[in-house]
Parts: C-alpha cells; sequence; structure tokens
C-alpha cells in the first residue's frame, strides 16, 4: 500500500524571513531596517503568511507587538527551514568549488616515498575537508579504473602516447636504476653498464601491469645488445633492505611520471589537485 506525501505547503521563504526577524524584534521599524525594506511591504509579507497559516501570529496593540501562541508554534519550524536552507547552500557551495567531497586517487607503489607525500600534504593544508581515498595500482590498473570511474586521479609511469577518453601531464621525470642486491658484484659500482647485466637474472614489471614501463625496458636492453632473462615478475618496487640502486649507462634515457585524468573531467576536486600540482 502506497503511503501518501506528506503535505508540503508552499511558503515563500521571504515571508518566514520577514516573521523571524520581526519575532526577533517586536517591532516592525526595527525589523524593517534589518531586512531592508520598508514597514508596509514588511506589514504584507506578515498578512500574507498569516493567510497562509489561517490564524493571527501576532498580536499588534499600540506600542506593543507579540507572539500569538500560533506564532509561537511556527517560529522554530521557520528558524530550522532557513537554517537548513543556508546549511544546503552552503554545502551545495562547497562541493561545487571542490572544497569537501572525496577524491579517488592511484599511484604507483614506487612514488610512495617520493612524489605523493608531499601533494597529499600540500593539498591537505589547502583542502582540510577533502577525503583522499589513495589506491595503490601500477599503470595498466590506473588506466583501465580511470575509464570505469572508480578512480578520479591517476599517477603513473609511462603513459600511453595518447588516449582518447583520458589526459596526461608529465610531472617528472626520473633516470633508469639498476636494482641489485646489495651482495651483488656490480652493487660495488658506483654506476653500472647496462650490457653487463646481460647474464644477470632480471625481475621485471608484468607487461600487462604495465606495458609502457615494460617496453622501454626491454627496449634500453636491446639497445645494449642482449634480451633480458625475466625470472621473476614482479610489481613497482620501493627502497628495500638489502637492494643498492645504481644508475645505469651509457644511456640518458628517463622514465616519465605523470598525472592522469579523464578528459572533459568536470569535477572539481579534479580540477583542485591539478592546481595544487601546477604550484
Amino acid at each position: 500500500m502506497a503511503t501518501e506525501e506528506p503535505e508540503r505547503p508552499e511558503l515563500p521563504l521571504p515571508q518566514l524571513h520577514a516573521f523571524a526577524v520581526l519575532a526577533e524584534e517586536l517591532h516592525f521599524g526595527h525589523a524593517a531596517a534589518r531586512l531592508g525594506i520598508a514597514q508596509p511591504p514588511l506589514s504584507q509579507q506578515i498578512r500574507r503568511l498569516e493567510a497562509k497559516v489561517g490564524h493571527p501570529l501576532l498580536t499588534r496593540t499600540p506600542g506593543r507587538i507579540a507572539l500569538t501562541p500560533a506564532g509561537h508554534a511556527l517560529l522554530p519550524a521557520a528558524r530550522h527551514a532557513l537554517n537548513a536552507l543556508a546549511d544546503g547552500l552552503a554545502a551545495a557551495r562547497a562541493v561545487a568549488t571542490g572544497r569537501t567531497g572525496t577524491l579517488r586517487i592511484g599511484f604507483a607503489a614506487s612514488l610512495a616515498l617520493t612524489v605523493l607525500p608531499g601533494l597529499l600534504r600540500t593539498h591537505r593544508e589547502r583542502y582540510p575537508d577533502v577525503h583522499l581515498d589513495i589506491r595503490e595500482m601500477t599503470t595498466a590498473p590506473q588506466l583501465a579504473a580511470l575509464r570505469a570511474d572508480t578512480i578520479d586521479i591517476g599517477l603513473l609511469r609511462e603513459p600511453p602516447a595518447d588516449d582518447p577518453a583520458l589526459a596526461f601531464r608529465t610531472i617528472l621525470t626520473e633516470p633508469f636504476v639498476a636494482v641489485l642486491p646489495t651482495a651483488h658484484p656490480l652493487a660495488a659500482h658506483r654506476t653500472v653498464p647496462l650490457r653487463d647485466l646481460a647474464d644477470s637474472p632480471f625481475v621485471l614489471l608484468p607487461r600487462e601491469a604495465g606495458p609502457g614501463l615494460h617496453d622501454r625496458i626491454t627496449a634500453l636492453c636491446a639497445t645494449a645488445g642482449f634480451t633480458p632473462r625475466v625470472t621473476q615478475e614482479a610489481v613497482e618496487r620501493i627502497r628495500l633492505k638489502g637492494t643498492a640502486f645504481r644508475p645505469v649507462t651509457p644511456t640518458t634515457e628517463h622514465t616519465r611520471v605523470a598525472v592522469a585524468w579523464r578528459r572533459d573531467e568536470p569535477n572539481p576536486l579534479v580540477s583542485n589537485l591539478l592546481a595544487t600540482m601546477a604550484a
């Protein structure tokens, strides 16, 4: 059985506002001054509201105004309606300008100790009421999540050259390095000739997780005259105990770190984060 909609009387907000102010001042002249109108329009607003209620809201005697029992009963509801509207307008403006809400960010694990902390700290200082939902993801899952609208921003390596649905901005370039066990003979060197890694087993990012980065690495190895012998696949590494990071030579190639978002994204949360990055 369907429930009946509650009656929603059409009460113009100016009438409720005028009534609430007059109930506080209990003086037509003072209330009119607060409202920025003349006394006759104020009296008309009150009479129209009383006609809607069907009962007097005020008693008017020379030199004195008082609320009737009906006026006392209406005043809390009038104040509540006006306050609720003010809160609703403030909430709508905060959402529309990206000052509140939830921003979903995907990030590459290798950025957790470099780009990400400073970015998040600065953005939280600028927008303390925005909740940041941070998700560790490699490049390909980030791209898929952006297209599926399950994240709003991606921080990834080696973005595709072009994507009709997504936009990219390079925020950082980093040199390629060899990540070696500290016991590896080449770990004692300040730099590592890439060709000297030809006989070493490689731990490499699976191509399906980050095709751009995977292909860049294998292309660098091919330029050095060998195909990497991949004995294990793993996602991106951060600095761990027992590992040494050594620049490889002679290449001057760099890997790109980019921010990604949906083209024509209307979400102001995204625009604000992009502005934080630009600053």
